[in-house]
């Protein structure tokens, strides 16, 4: 898969943040100065206490909020796709109409065939028919994630979207999107509350201080580029969690 994820690239976005600020009305700082450069084709995870504005930079690099001070650059044609906590799925549509919709609503053809095709992708092809009140807490983030991939993202922007499942399935979910990743090439950016999620995920951590939330830590995993479920118990990884740890903790509150 390594020679696959390298040759993709080509298709992915480079992000590049310079001297982001944000203050919100009231005087509430969220950001203080944040500069970071995510190369194209990184799986970057983003790591920070509760309300320190992981999301709102997220939100930022997604152009759907903008910076106080600073520059954002997003290379590319930037076909961008963003993935919420909650799967937003319309419960009226079907799995496979809901995974077509961004197709849809780009007016663009052969719709049902690359929505199906991406549902596949995601381990869901025996609920295409159902509706999101038919399927589970992971199956509907199954889809969520599956409508994000129908349009071939450059920059794929995951906001906690795996917070609310139980820890098997939290696994087993991380485990696929890994996959994805390195099947498609595209550059990724994942925020979360977990350090073994972070850790699992991304190639390089980056973990933020509390409000106003600054860059305390940008680290590179060292860790193989294939990861299995068993690496979670490997002291390699037990390592890297540590020095995750040790910078969320310093940068003043937990996960």
């Amino acid at each position: 898969m390594n020679d696959t994820a390298g040759a993709m690239t080509a298709s992915a976005a480079r992000v590049r943040v310079d001297g982001v600020r944000r203050v919100f009305e009231g005087g509430v700082v969220a950001l203080e100065r944040i500069d970071l450069d995510v190369a194209a084709g990184e799986f970057v995870t983003i790591l920070g206490p509760s309300g320190c504005g992981k999301s709102t930079l997220l939100r930022i690099i997604a152009s759907l909020d903008r910076p106080t001070a600073g520059t954002l650059q997003v290379t590319g044609d930037a076909r961008l796709a963003y993935v919420f906590q909650d799967a937003h799925l319309l419960p009226w549509r079907t799995v496979l109409r809901n995974v077509a919709l961004p197709l849809e609503l780009g007016g663009q053809g052969d719709r049902l065939t690359r929505a199906s095709r991406a549902i596949e992708q995601v381990g869901l092809a025996d609920a295409i028919t159902r509706y999101p009140a038919q399927l589970s807490g992971g199956m509907r983030m199954r889809a969520s994630l599956a409508r994000a991939l129908v349009n071939d993202p450059e920059l794929l922007l995951l906001d906690e979207p795996f917070a609310a499942l139980d820890e098997i399935t939290r696994q087993q979910l991380d485990d696929q999107l890994r996959a994805l990743w390195l099947s498609r090439g595209m550059t990724v950016l994942f925020v979360t509350h977990s350090i073994i999620e972070a850790a699992f995920l991304a190639d390089r951590a980056i973990v933020m201080s509390r409000r106003p939330g600054r860059i305390v830590l940008d680290h590179r995993l060292e860790l193989p580029r294939e990861r299995t479920p068993e690496l979670r118990t490997d002291p390699a990884f037990a390592r890297e969690m540590r020095v995750l740890f040790d910078a969320l903790r310093s940068g003043g509150g937990a996960a």
